[in-house]
């Protein structure tokens, strides 16, 4: 029998973790010719990652998907530490602090949902655009092809993936029920088939254990650490009085964090100390450790709080603290690995899944600008540039957390151990950054703060501020990032004061004049025979009262739809509104332009005068591709 004739797609996806099944939906919503596979004959049922950050709410806010997520998940709003008691007889508070320290953030607390729920709302929004994820699938070979002219092609697919499609398989499991990305060399390949697929790109989401990255021979630079904790999901008996509290406890039998779930679970992280023991490598030994061992270490950190188990818990596992960061996140700028496969540390600040899900968020949008031909593959860079810089900051912050929280508490017996100061100190003082909200991508060929001074409140490089502005024809109320959806578009927000002024009203009938030559930014990267909005969203922001404003006033070279004329106003209910000129460093004598990325981050600020003279033309030109004439 003659094999099967080869496919072709613009991406292929390997693996359907969080990193995974959040390219496949940006990529679905955006209309990209996408297939996503995974060797996991089903979705994750239970345990795995369960932390989502402010900033991920908002990120899943802006792909229409944060209502589920926080119709199901439970909230975290306050972390409480408990230290030894100077008696010895266990632990008791020491603080209890708001959870989020960002006061920027739009939501003031985390998410926890187990990470299938998780994966199963990317899943449906994946269905609804026509993708699902083809399951047990495993890659067997990838290349990518050395010719440098296929290489700089658009149309070309220049990268060969076998897949083996497996009819029978069997999930592989390493010890303790941890999962892993590996693919099993026992499995039965009767039944299966071969499939050759031709790629544009190919995206490896695919765990800690890689497939991708091990074949493409991208390595991991960091080490191993000597901490080892026991995980157990479950639904205790106690009387602790923070059960539902995100908590950190330094005992003297060693640390442990609580992580309340949906419903009445919990998760309890709990630091392993005696009877491990190091094989002939010296990696540690974990077959000693079981969920009872794991659950009665809980017990006596808890002292003199009872806790019990009246269930077998619903998952488990034992790991080792490992901090490590791919040297590469590309190669050859047509095969990329994301999340796990790229950057591996502990789970206790929650950032796993959040890091990976935002690898993602940063590279789904590039990868559908230079498909369509809006913009060069040189923007492709800009995803290892941006992701490996954050992912180093992240091992930084993880080391400096891991040593602290596996250290022992300072007590009467140990006057060098780590204190309730320290520790609270350090998760405070990096909120922004554990949040996401602080997150800041560094200059480069999209990022550029050459006049931040004219919004200061708007960092360039880091995501859009949220503020609440109104609509000017009919006073309806909006959150600014809910018009900054994940559509792949750029959105250009144009804050023009009062247009009923003179002098404001020529500057913006200018401005408009202007976006409606040929050679304005508009026209020229928008594909011809496009609609006049498939690339730019224009969005205006005036300082006019509410009952004195009109979109009307708005220039109809900038006023591209009624709806898309806001003022900087109090609400007709009075509860939010008239502050984000204020809060963003705008003067509304001379307004400002804001270009936020399709990904909700601010890249470029101008002012409204220097639209006339090319500033935004001088932006774009640098990686966009301007239109044929």
């Amino acid at each position: 029998m003659s094999p099967p004739p080869p496919s072709y797609v613009d991406v292929l996806v390997i693996g359907a973790g969080p990193a995974g099944v959040m390219m496949g939906t940006a990529l679905s919503h955006a209309g990209i010719n996408v297939r996503v596979v995974d060797k996991r004959p089903a979705k994750v049922m239970a345990g795995q990652a369960d932390g989502i950050q402010p900033r991920t709410i908002e990120v899943f806010q802006s792909y229409g998907l944060a209502q589920r997520l926080l119709e199901r998940g439970n909230q975290m709003h306050s972390l409480a530490f408990y230290n030894p008691r100077r008696d010895g007889k266990g632990v008791e508070r020491t603080s209890r602090v708001p959870d989020v320290t960002a006061p920027t953030a739009r939501y003031r607390f985390e998410v926890t949902l187990h990470q299938g729920e998780i994966e199963a709302i990317f899943l449906d929004s994946m269905r609804a655009h026509g993708l699902e994820v083809e399951r047990p699938c495993v890659p067997e070979s990838i290349e990518i092809s050395g010719d440098e002219k296929e290489l700089q092609s658009r149309e070309s697919y220049p990268v060969k993936v076998v897949l083996r499609h497996l009819v029978d398989a069997t999930l592989d499991a390493a010890p303790n029920g941890m999962h892993t990305n590996a693919i099993d060399p026992s499995v039965e390949s009767s039944g299966s088939t071969l499939e050759t697929v031709y790629a544009k790109y190919v995206l490896g989401a695919d765990g800690a254990h890689s497939w991708v990255r091990n074949a493409l021979g991208i390595s991991l630079d960091g080490e191993q650490t000597d901490h080892v904790w026991g995980v157990v999901d479950s639904v205790p008996v106690t009387d602790f009085p923070d059960i539902r509290n995100r908590t950190a406890i330094h005992s003297d039998n060693g640390s442990c964090m609580i992580i309340p779930r949906e419903g009445d679970k919990v998760r309890l992280y709990v630091q392993i100390t005696d009877g491990l023991q190091a094989d002939d490598h010296g990696r540690i030994d974990r077959s000693a450790v079981t969920p009872e061992r794991v659950m009665e270490i809980a017990k006596r950190s808890m002292r003199p709080y009872k806790l019990e188990f009246p269930d077998p818990p619903e998952w488990w596992t034992c790991y080792v603290i490992g901090q490590r960061v791919a040297k590469n996140f590309s190669v050859k700028d047509r095969a990329f690995i994301a999340g796990d496969a790229c950057h591996t540390h502990s789970p206790k600040a929650g950032q796993g899944m959040n890091a990976s899900m935002n690898d993602s968020h940063n590279l789904a949008w590039k990868l559908a600008h230079v498909l369509r031909g809006w913009a060069s593959p040189d923007l492709l860079k800009t995803y290892e540039l941006e992701r490996r810089k954050y992912a180093r900051d992240l091992i930084n912050f993880d080391k400096k957390l891991a040593d602290l929280f596996s250290g022992k508490a300072v007590s009467p017996g140990n006057a060098e151990g780590v204190t309730h100061q320290e520790f609270q100190g350090l998760l405070q003082s990096m909120g922004g950054f554990t949040s996401g909200i602080g997150i800041q991508y560094i200059p480069s060929l999209i990022t550029d703060a050459t006049s931040q001074s004219l919004a200061e409140g708007l960092v360039i490089g880091q995501r859009f501020v949220p503020q609440e502005i109104i609509r000017i024809a009919d006073s309806r109320p909006f959150e600014i990032q809910d018009l900054l959806v994940s559509d792949t578009k750029w959105k250009v927000v144009f804050f023009v004061g009062d247009p009923k002024e003179v002098r404001e009203y020529a500057v913006v009938t200018a401005v408009g004049e202007y976006l409606q030559e040929e050679k304005s930014f508009l026209r020229r990267f928008t594909p011809k025979g496009a609609a006049k909005d498939a690339v730019f969203t224009i969005l205006t922001v005036s300082s006019t009262a509410k009952d004195d404003a009109d979109y009307t006033d708005i220039h109809p070279g900038l006023r591209t739809h009624w709806s898309r004329a806001f003022t900087d106003d109090i609400a007709i209910d009075e509860k939010a509104g008239g502050t984000a000129y204020r809060v963003y460093g705008i003067d509304p004598a001379s307004g400002a332009v804001v270009v936020c990325r399709p990904d909700g981050y601010v890249s470029f600020v101008c002012a409204l005068e220097d639209v006339t003279k090319g500033r935004l033309e001088e932006y774009f030109g640098k990686f966009m591709i301007a239109t044929k004439v």
